[in-house]
């Protein structure tokens, strides 16, 4: 039994935050009264804390939702090529601006994969200094990801090709020289929302690895469909890893609209770079309606 006015806090809340000994703390009380108090006053935190989260939940399954249309149409550009029997010829047309996506991931946003890579030569010797060991590591893997996902989209176009790949065979499409612009645009705009709305947006919600995992037929496409499911599984869960991290740079109504507002441009002008990439599968009225018909508001109607 603890003695009047001596209570022991116990539970996340309780313990010091980096204390070895994760020892309990002992809150003084000089009455019963102040001890109700001083519950009263934890309770109250950890409802505002639970409130918290539940709106960061909110905001989070919004920017999802506000992407979500312009991710299935991207999807949809990806089925019909594939169902369209392409030429060879149009393997190598859209395999050579994948090399380049690859090798530029989220222009606008990162820098390329060699000064990435450059960038994490130089700080090395910051290891556990100015930068943890964790995050560095978790940096590393993501560049050595992306690496591995060049890889194996030139082996696929190698394979076409007949010889080796050189830069030559990567190439930047105008659509994604646009997207690139807009991404540099909301990157370098000195707002946080607006730079966290730019990571929302990448990868297109691994909709195209989704659909091209599913690829079946000859020796090339089980190339392309092997390649794509080692994709699928890196990336299938970034976006709403991206989402909770956009999240938390938005502090209210309007931050969350204008986040909103550029996903919507980055992800339509997505939709226009993977279309162009595939030949343009889909009109531009087809994409208008594939959009409308995945929109949020449909959605809840249709559920």
């Amino acid at each position: 039994m603890q003695p009047c006015g001596f209570a022991v806090a116990v539970g996340r809340a309780g313990f010091r935050g980096n204390d070895a000994t994760d020892r309990p703390i002992a809150v003084y009380t000089s009455s019963p009264g102040a001890l109700r108090r001083v519950t009263r006053a934890r309770i109250s935190a950890q409802r505002r804390e639970e409130e918290s989260e539940r709106d960061m939940n909110e905001v989070e399954q919004e920017l999802i939702g506000t992407a979500l249309p312009y991710w299935e149409a991207e999807a949809t550009i990806v089925r019909r090529f594939f169902r369209s029997k392409p030429a060879r010829e149009d393997h190598i047309f859209w395999l050579k601006a994948q090399l380049w996506k690859e090798l530029h991931p989220v222009d606008g946003y990162f820098t390329g994969l060699q000064k990435e890579l450059n960038k994490l030569v130089t700080i090395f010797p910051e290891i556990d200094k100015s930068i943890g060991r964790h995050q560095y590591h978790s940096l590393l893997e993501q560049l050595t990801q992306e690496f591995n996902h060049y890889v194996l989209m030139a082996d696929v176009l190698e394979y076409l090709l007949g010889h080796p790949v050189s830069a030559q065979d990567t190439v930047q499409l105008p659509q994604e020289k646009k997207l690139g612009d807009i991404r540099r645009r909301y990157a370098n705009s000195g707002s946080v929302v607006d730079k966290a709305a730019v990571l929302v947006t990448e990868g297109g919600g691994a909709r195209m690895f989704r659909e091209g995992r599913k690829l079946k037929g000859g020796r090339l496409e089980k190339m392309i469909a092997s390649a794509m499911e080692v994709v699928y599984q890196d990336e299938k869960n970034h976006y709403r890893e991206a989402a909770r991290e956009a999240a938390h740079a938005v502090r209210n109504k309007r931050e969350l609209a204008r986040m909103k507002k550029a996903v919507c441009e980055v992800s339509l002008q997505r939709v226009y770079m993977r279309n162009e990439m595939f030949k343009e599968p889909l009109t531009s009225s087809e994409i208008k309606k594939c959009l409308a018909s995945n929109a949020p508001e449909r959605r809840n109607t249709q559920s």
